[in-house]
């Protein structure tokens, strides 16, 4: 992958969670690979996850079907990104 995709897609996950979840820009400016978030990020409830899945399906022009997300997906910033790198080049 052109890791200039890559960090547009990252950048665009780090846009979602700020715009979905109402965070602060810093804060989500500090997330790294290992930054856990369902279950650590308040924000990040059940109802807010379909949030964040579909405006990541707006803004990267993708599609998520339910059988695409299992635990891991939403379990730190790096898999959620990794996540959608690879429903992004697909």
């Amino acid at each position: 992958m052109v890791p200039e995709r890559a960090s547009e897609i990252e950048n665009t996950v780090r846009a979602v969670l700020r715009d979905v979840l109402g965070l602060s820009a810093d804060r989500v400016a500090a997330f790294h690979d290992e930054t856990a978030l369902f279950g650590a990020v308040p924000e990040l409830d059940s109802m807010a996850v379909a949030g964040v899945l579909t405006e990541l399906e707006d803004r990267l022009g993708i599609m998520i079907e339910d059988d695409d997300i299992d635990g891991e997906t939403l379990e730190t910033f790096g898999s959620l990104t990794r996540f959608a790198i690879g429903k992004a080049v697909v």
